[in-house]
């Protein structure tokens, strides 16, 4: 499957899209694909369709759409995960990446107090995610958020389980005890996972944060660095919200 990330995509007004120059010469140049072959394209929003070359132009490639599928290989749950910025910006947009092609919703750069890093743009890591997405062959381009502090992320609502993990004192439950307490009333479960800084977060802000409501949980007995942590979080998340089976 060749995928192809169209944003503007409506299928409402016409049949038929032009990709812009760049996905035009990379279908063409790179690509070689001809008249007639099939190509996908996906909004980011979770939908994909299927289209053939009509006219195919290295500046303004014709399509025409031909199959729609809403829905695409959705996942069972809601995932927003913030995480502190990494010293090394290349470690974040790698972390970016993984997270990309395991899926979830939304990724948060967090400030927190022991963070060394204080800014970070975010350009770099929004390439990297659509990129990922089509290398992945998904439909759901996650949403990367601006840095915000770590008080006013607690402090924002969030309808769904609320989790920190942390490597300090203090009663800390799996993360596969802290997904159990998801109402089993909500069809899609939602979780949002706070990851700290590499020295971690103060005792401070794991108190504020449970009187905020969030559950502090451990991620296994292994010291992870902050990228790592987060892509064993969500691969926890995404493993244990699969249906279970029976032979």
């Amino acid at each position: 499957m060749n995928l192809f990330y169209t944003p503007d995509i409506d299928c409402t007004t016409s049949s038929n899209y032009l990709l812009n120059e760049e996905e035009s010469k990379h279908c063409l140049r790179v690509l070689r694909l001809v008249e007639g072959d099939t190509v996908h394209l996906t909004d980011g929003k979770g939908t994909l369709f299927k289209a053939t070359i009509v006219i195919p132009d290295v500046k303004a490639c014709l399509l025409q759409l031909v199959e729609r599928f809403d829905h695409w290989e959705s996942r069972p749950y809601y995932l927003h995960i913030a995480v502190a910025p990494t010293k090394n910006a290349d470690r974040y947009e790698w972390m970016v990446e993984k997270l990309t092609e395991i899926g979830v919703d939304e990724i948060t750069p967090l400030i927190a107090a022991r963070s060394e890093r204080k800014v970070y743009k975010t350009d770099r890591a929004q390439r990297i995610a659509v990129s990922a997405m089509k290398q992945s062959l998904k439909a759901q381009l996650p949403l990367i958020h601006s840095t915000i502090s770590f008080e006013e992320l607690i402090n924002r609502p969030f309808d769904g389980v609320k989790l920190m993990a942390h490597c300090g004192e203090g009663v800390r439950v799996s993360l596969k005890e802290a997904m159990a307490t998801s109402p089993p009333s909500k069809e899609t479960p939602r979780c949002l996972i706070l990851i700290g800084p590499e020295g971690d977060f103060t005792p401070q802000e794991v108190a504020l944060a449970q009187v905020k409501g969030f559950t502090p949980i451990h991620l296994g007995n292994s010291r992870l660095r902050t990228e790592t942590a987060a892509l064993t979080a969500a691969a926890g998340v995404y493993l244990l919200a699969q249906p279970s089976t029976q032979d």
